[in-house]
């Protein structure tokens, strides 16, 4: 956590706004591979290619898009609703659990909090249920509450503030993946990455959402 341990004091912010796969939960969990699976098929079925050819299709919708649904509805105009309900049709019982300290430390952190996804607010309300914490979040922003557009495309950043009514400058934004942070500071957001320290664009780096309490000078521990 070097680039943590970097900052004195705790960011003067109004909002923290969280990414939700994979950060709010550790990957190794495996949900995220079934959510994969699920894009990885749904693209063969659409485009009826092999999976061999849909793995490539989608990674290059991923990479050129933001994510694999942009680039089904850009290239093919494909219906949204459908994919999105049928990709993360997942077990997230069976994957995720309570997390009573992350709940004690999202409740001891006194500022307005809110996701902001790549899924849907159905998805992030589902996840947020298993792990015991909705109730800390006033908002679940989707791609239906930004009009489709993902992450990193600035004008999603945009959308996801509006909504919120807050400038990007209050705002601590918090993500698993590294080019997703790129707009975030570009916007004049605080930024932390989850689970890796490979970012230029990160002013905190954790390993864990629960070092969240070390930004802010609390002790998990006593969550």
């Amino acid at each position: 956590m070097e680039r943590m341990e970097q900052k004195n004091s705790a960011p003067d912010i109004d909002l923290i706004l969280f990414d939700l796969d994979n950060t709010l939960y550790p990957r190794d969990l495996g949900l995220w591979r079934l959510i994969a699976a699920r894009i990885r098929a749904y693209v063969g079925r659409e485009l009826n290619l092999p999976p061999e050819e849909a793995e490539i299709v989608q990674r290059r919708y991923w990479i050129e898009y933001g994510t694999t649904i942009a680039g089904l509805i850009q290239e093919h105009g494909v219906e949204p609703g459908p994919y999105l309900a049928d990709v993360h049709d997942v077990d997230i019982d069976g994957h995720l659990q309570p997390n009573p300290t992350l709940d004690a430390i999202l409740a001891a952190l006194p500022h307005r909090k809110a996701i902001f996804t790549n899924a849907t607010a159905t998805h992030a309300h589902n996840v947020l249920t298993a792990l015991g914490v909705l109730e800390h979040f006033e908002l679940l922003v989707g791609l239906d509450e930004v009009g489709y557009v993902s992450k990193p495309n600035p004008l999603a950043y945009e959308r996801c503030l509006s909504l919120l009514g807050v400038s990007a400058e209050r705002c601590l934004f918090i993500e698993d993946s590294p080019v997703n942070l790129v707009p975030a500071e570009a916007m004049g957001m605080k930024t932390v990455l989850v689970g890796s320290q490979d970012s230029n664009h990160a002013d905190y780096t954790l390993a864990r959402i629960e070092d969240i309490a070390h930004i802010f000078g609390l002790d998990p521990s006593e969550q």
